[in-house]
């Protein structure tokens, strides 16, 4: 029974620290996204223009995740914006948060 209640506690523990650590949609863009998306390097649609965005967004928000997760061919867009610890639910709510400047 013991062991059990160690387990427990440490199972606990991991959840508690992966929590605090967790970094937002808006951490995670200034981490890995804002130095392309900023100042639109290499053609790259800025954060909130509107312009840029319109016909992208028209496309999908599942067409936009599978650019962000996958990369873009032919672009200077890499998988994940070149930021592999990223999950694939970290990258769509980046996204989600790039769509939603755009608005």
């Amino acid at each position: 029974m013991k062991a059990f209640y160690v387990a427990v506690i440490g199972a606990t523990s991991l959840l508690a620290v992966a929590s605090v650590n967790a970094a937002t949609p808006e951490e995670n863009y200034k981490a890995s996204c804002s130095a392309c998306h900023d100042a639109g390097v290499a053609g790259a649609p800025k954060l909130g223009d509107k312009a840029a965005w319109a016909p992208r967004i028209k496309t999908g928000k599942e067409a936009l995740y599978k650019s962000g997760i996958n990369g873009k061919p032919g672009t200077a867009m890499m998988a994940k914006g070149g930021a592999a610890s990223l999950s694939d639910a970290d990258v769509k709510a980046i996204v989600d948060l790039m769509m939603a400047k755009a608005k």
